[in-house]
């Protein structure tokens, strides 16, 4: 992160809240003006000026924890909370803890709030006694894609690239012959990307690790980062030895705050090993890793806003082209790769693209991990083969809370279209869901079950996207906004036949005229609901 950033939080870390009179001696400390600093600090939204409550108690508004807890659930635990002195209780955007909806946390710790007897017992803790919950024992499960049986093993296959003086030129076509795509949403060819930034002339050049996921239903990477790190950071590595960089940044949002305390002791681990530090790379080549956490914001992960996040400015997303690739970071060729598709270098290179591929069934290739949340009988992260079947994954999961048929799936995260609920038998695969009219995504899969309300649902989707706007784009600022006052009425049943028919092309404006995917996608998961369950949406749309 950069010094404005780095700097205003470690002043709300140390006072609770940013003071005047701080902001007004870091400008002169670091000779900016005044009004960038406020830039920042009004932009991004962990940041807070007031002094914080004693307890507070964050609940998550979005569609997993909506559909886990009714949309009554923050209203009611907020009533069970109003009695208890010293707390203050705020809604949310998602904070990525889908697996154990409705989420919450306490001053910024996750805890489990299906319970609100216990919720209650936690916030009327004190503060520290809060944060005693955070980190449980050290993960011991062992996971297909992790090639190493033993943690004396790790970082192997970079040291024998390393031994063995392998090409870039070598490495790169196996990731293409592997056909490892990006996991993080774009789907965009991996080794493809690393060889384009490969061939930029210019230096110093940089890799960047996205692990800002925020969509609401995505939380994979989170599971990556806790138990799988060490492949992560030897994905970047091994990245920095193809493209010739010497420094990587891991940009974590500030929720995952035991997940970061995980990471850290695996950059300790990696530079006991030399997998990073001054001679990471080969003699005289170094390479190392440091983490920046993010102010907040779901905006922060697409790639331009996050990069506009790293150069201390507000994280609002650039024109493109130029790419990251070409003009990234600091103006520098720039690779950017999520967390999931570094983690899944190490086993190609080590088993061979052939071997990678058939991982795969149904003529899809590789591993994927899935996060699933909704009402399945255990939410949580699986990794399947790609090509497994959405109704697999189900059935992976205990199927059905409670055995109730399924309305309604997203298959690619909240910004993915919804398929009927027939469609159980579409293959987890970016050309199968693609053909099914809905996408992979960001590797999360929604499942909504008979009696869900749909189309509460989809209107609580758009409503995230309008929340978490950057307010760059007039068509994306205004026209989330009167999407959700169109779909606020319906959802109450007295929705507008014209604003029925006003949303595909209020849709399409925004598809057409946003600078990023946010609000090219804003309004199209409720379409989708509109084409699949058309019926209920018209039966909310009535007055003339």
């Amino acid at each position: 992160m950069g010094a404005i950033i780095d700097a205003l939080t470690e002043l709300q870390h140390e006072h609770g809240h940013l003071r005047s009179g701080d902001l007004e001696a870091l400008a002169a400390r670091l000779g900016v003006p005044l009004y960038r600093i406020e830039g920042l600090v009004s932009f991004y939204p962990h940041f807070r000026r007031e002094p914080p409550p004693r307890v507070e108690v964050a609940l998550c508004r979005d569609v997993s924890c909506r559909l886990a807890g009714g949309r009554d659930f923050c209203a009611r635990a907020r009533q069970a909370l109003a009695s208890v002195p010293g707390v203050s209780v705020r809604e949310v955007s998602c904070i990525g803890r889908c697996d154990t909806a409705p989420a919450a946390a306490i001053n910024e710790h996750p805890v489990h709030a299906a319970d609100l007897a216990a919720l209650v017992a936690r916030a009327s803790e004190a503060p520290a006694a809060a944060a005693a919950i955070t980190e449980g024992p050290a993960p011991t499960r062992r996971w297909a894609s992790d090639p190493y049986g033993s943690e004396d093993e790790r970082y192997g296959v970079l040291a024998s690239l390393r031994a063995r003086g392998a090409s870039a030129e070598e490495i790169i076509q196996t990731l293409k012959d592997s056909g490892l795509r990006g996991m993080g949403g774009a789907g965009f060819p991996t080794g493809l990307k690393w060889e384009v930034v490969r061939k930029e002339p210019a230096r110093p050049k940089y890799i960047v690790c996205n692990a800002d996921e925020s969509e609401p239903g995505t939380f994979k990477d989170r599971l990556v980062l806790d138990e799988l790190p060490h492949l992560m950071l030897e994905g970047m590595a091994i990245a920095a030895l193809v493209i010739g960089a010497e420094e990587g940044i891991v940009f974590i949002r500030h929720e995952y705050g035991p997940e970061r305390a995980r990471l850290a002791r695996a950059l300790d681990e990696a530079r006991r090993r030399g997998a990073l530090g001054k001679d990471a790379l080969g003699k005289d080549r170094p390479f190392d890793v440091r983490i920046a956490v993010s102010p907040g914001g779901y905006i922060l992960g697409e790639e331009t806003a996050l990069l506009e996040c790293l150069e201390d400015r507000r994280g609002e997303p650039r024109n493109k082209p130029p790419y990251p690739g070409q003009r990234g970071l600091y103006g520098q060729p720039t690779l950017l790769n999520n967390v999931e598709t570094l983690s899944y270098v190490p086993i190609i290179l080590k088993e061979g693209p052939e071997a990678w591929k058939a991982r795969g069934v149904r003529g899809a290739t590789g591993l994927k991990f899935i996060a699933l949340s909704g009402d399945v009988e255990r939410p949580g992260v699986y990794q399947v083969p790609m090509g497994t079947t959405i109704g697999e994954l189900v059935a992976l999961a205990g199927g059905t809370r409670d055995g109730k048929p399924i309305l309604a799936i997203a298959p690619g995260g909240a910004s993915s279209n919804f398929l009927h609920g027939d469609a159980v038998d579409a293959p987890l695969d970016f050309k199968a869901l693609a053909e099914r009219g809905s996408m992979l995504g960001s590797g999360a899969v929604l499942v909504v079950a008979e009696g869900g309300d749909i189309v509460d649902l989809a209107a609580n989707v758009v409503a995230f996207f309008r929340n978490e706007s950057c307010g760059k784009c007039v068509p994306c600022r205004v026209g989330t906004e009167k999407a959700v006052t169109m779909l606020e009425r319906a959802v109450e049943g007295r929705g507008s036949k014209r604003h029925l028919a006003l949303l595909p092309e209020l849709a399409e404006t925004l598809a057409e005229t946003s600078i990023c995917g946010l609000g090219q996608v804003a309004i199209a998961p409720f379409l989708s609901v509109m084409r699949t369950f058309e019926g209920e949406v018209r039966a909310r749309f009535t007055e003339e």
